[in-house]
């Protein structure tokens, strides 16, 4: 095995590790380690490229990839309303790609690409294990001191922060233990060691309690036999025999388990899905203003407030199905450059699986990869209902896996066309890459990181004001870190918002400096409107500062716009209330009466109503 080749394994199975136990990259964070270990990564197989005798070589499958990565750039140059957050969605589009590109050329050998399929079998078993403690210890904990959500603590998400992505995360790795266990001329060592991972990884996958994970294995699993089979009354008797065996396992679930009878009673009972299938209209929606390019890169959490339903409380950010969202975001355009490309490296990796499942009894990897190719049919069909490559960890496994099941392709075995490059090449790459990750990658990420801290502390002192001089503190904390943000990245146009956000409680919170930290509120959030008209907080904050400053007439059209993004979001309806009661006491009070039937159970506005009543009396 090449000292390369065990340094590109090292190096993707680092991020993948890190990535993973890290909530799955959730948290920004987390990304610019990893952002930094896919660009060590990318720059180790330049550089061996470069010092291997010959051009780059650059295989087809992989250039694939670039049409869409160039087409989205351009959707966020040209098209989105909301350019930092297509930039976000970009980058992770990159780096699937990257890992990819670095899989499929950088480890060419069995024994390689076997051992990094192990690293990740071992990772899973890890998570696993976290998902067990959940369960049966402290369903609260999470991973970096999180807390777990009330909604989540019946169901395990392990190194995750939602069960569905621990879920999807087991579903790729369930499979190729399967394979092994199957596996023709296995030795019984191999089938009783791939067999009690798979158990352990089976378990972990029955703590999440995600329905959607588990159909879609399940059909991966029926399929199985009629993808990989040659006499057709076999292939069918092979997978009547899948599903009667999953079907005995969710009865048994069923019975014994009270969290799985709730959930699978609840399927039964709302006939399919609720929640989602508004998000699925909203999308559509957005889909149908503008089918060929797409409402732009990263847009859908900003934009689906054109077509909220009424008493819909829910912030989604994304659609909760892959495909819908790509459609939503990039349009037909985008679509097809993408999961088109990814359906035809399909088509070819299932062509292949009668082939590599016959070679299967001589050697290991074959059987693996056939493995691989039903985990990654799982994947595919659980995203028509999650949104599992918004999370970095989940993208960036699936795309080393499927390069594992292409590459055969890379190395000439199978065939195939390869595009050669000048040497210089792989030289002027690295080099792009070297430049790009200090002075544009990594500040994005550690802004972003900044922003998110600040805004959970504003979120906080919203929802449980601290007492004494400690509000103060944190307001003034919050500051200091939304400002380094807009000094990192002065493009973030959320980090200004928040920025606003903080100056204004601070405001509220000090009236004898209020007029000064109302005017650097002003400021703030014409910077976020600057770069962005297209989103209703943005024009809620410029009018709640001008509110401090006794402009009425400047916040109420500032209101007006805000109104006008997002008319069915209550939380805007109560701060307009506030606003219009400060000339126009029937006005508020109208206005307040929206912000409750849209939202019957807002206490502050229902505070703020009860304030009204007296003050007409």
């Amino acid at each position: 095995m090449a000292a390369g080749e065990l340094l590109l394994a090292g190096l993707v199975l680092a991020n993948l590790w890190w990535t993973t136990l890290c909530l799955g990259g959730y948290r920004p964070e987390t990304m610019p380690v990893t952002v930094t270990l896919n660009a060590a990564a990318v720059i180790v197989w330049l550089a061996g490229e470069a010092m291997r005798g010959g051009p780059l070589r650059l295989h087809a499958t992989a250039l694939a990839a670039l049409p869409f990565l160039a087409y989205a750039a351009a959707n966020v140059l040209w098209v989105t309303p909301v350019p930092w957050l297509g930039w976000r969605d970009w980058l992770g589009w990159v780096q699937m790609a990257a890992v990819f590109w670095v899989v499929m050329h950088g480890i060419r050998g069995a024994r390689a690409r076997t051992a990094l399929v192990w690293g990740l079998v071992a990772l899973g078993v890890v998570a696993a294990a976290m998902a067990v403690y959940q369960h049966f210890v402290d369903p609260k904990w999470l991973m970096m001191g999180r807390e777990q959500a009330p909604q989540f603590r019946e169901r395990s998400s392990g190194p995750f922060g939602i069960p569905n992505s621990l879920a999807a995360f087991l579903n790729l790795l369930v499979p190729p233990l399967l394979a092994l266990v199957l596996q023709r001329r296995a030795g019984a060592a191999q089938r009783i060691l791939a067999g009690y991972l798979a158990a352990v990884l089976a378990v972990g996958l029955l703590l999440t309690v995600s329905r959607g994970a588990w159909l879609s294995l399940g059909l991966a699993l029926a399929a199985w036999p009629l993808l990989t089979g040659r006499d057709s009354w076999r292939r069918w008797l092979g997978s009547l025999g899948v599903c009667l065996l999953l079907a005995a396992i969710v009865a048994t679930a069923y019975q014994s388990s009270p969290e799985v009878r709730v959930r699978l009673e609840q399927l039964a009972q709302n006939r399919g899905e609720v929640s989602r299938v508004i998000l699925w209209r909203m999308g559509w929606a957005l889909f149908r203003e503008r089918p060929v390019f797409g409402t732009g890169a990263g847009s859908y959490d900003v934009l689906l407030e054109r077509h909220r339903p009424l008493m819909f409380w829910d912030n989604p950010q994304w659609a909760h199905n892959e495909y819908l969202n790509t459609l939503s975001d990039y349009g037909v355009t985008g679509f097809l450059l993408s999961f088109g490309v990814l359906a035809g490296f399909g088509v070819r990796a299932l062509r292949r699986l009668p082939g590599a499942a016959a070679a299967a009894g001589r050697k290991q990897w074959p059987a693996l990869r056939v493995g691989i190719v039903i985990g990654l049919v799982a994947f595919a069909l659980q995203l028509f209902v999650d949104f599992n490559l918004k999370i970095p960890a989940l993208g960036q496994t699936a795309a080393a896996l499927l390069a594992l099941a292409m590459a055969p392709a890379a190395d000439g075995s199978e065939g195939g066309g390869f595009l050669h490059l000048p040497k210089v090449a792989a030289v002027f790459a690295a080099a792009m890459v070297v430049i790009s990750l200090p002075w544009r990658i990594l500040p994005q990420y550690r802004a972003e990181a900044l922003r998110y801290s600040a805004r959970e502390t504003l979120d906080q002192i919203i929802a449980r004001p601290p007492a004494g001089g400690a509000e103060a503190r944190l307001l003034r904390n919050a500051q200091d870190e939304l400002t380094r943000a807009v000094q990192l990245d002065p493009q973030n146009a959320g980090a200004w918002d928040d920025l606003a956000d903080s100056l204004i409680q601070q405001a509220r919170a000090t009236p004898a400096a209020a007029s000064g930290l109302a005017h650097e509120a002003e400021n703030a959030a014409s910077h976020a409107l600057a770069l962005s008209h297209a989103v209703a907080e943005f024009w809620l904050r410029r009018g709640m500062a001008y509110d401090l400053q006794g402009r009425w007439r400047d916040a109420w059209a500032d209101f007006t716009e805000a109104l006008a993004l997002a008319p069915h979001r209550a939380d805007i309806w109560y701060y307009y209330a506030y606003h219009l009661s400060l000339r126009d006491l029937e006005s508020a009070k109208a206005a307040l009466a929206t912000c409750l039937r849209l939202d019957p159970w807002n206490g502050p506005a229902l505070a703020f109503q009860k304030h009204l009543d007296g003050e007409s009396h």
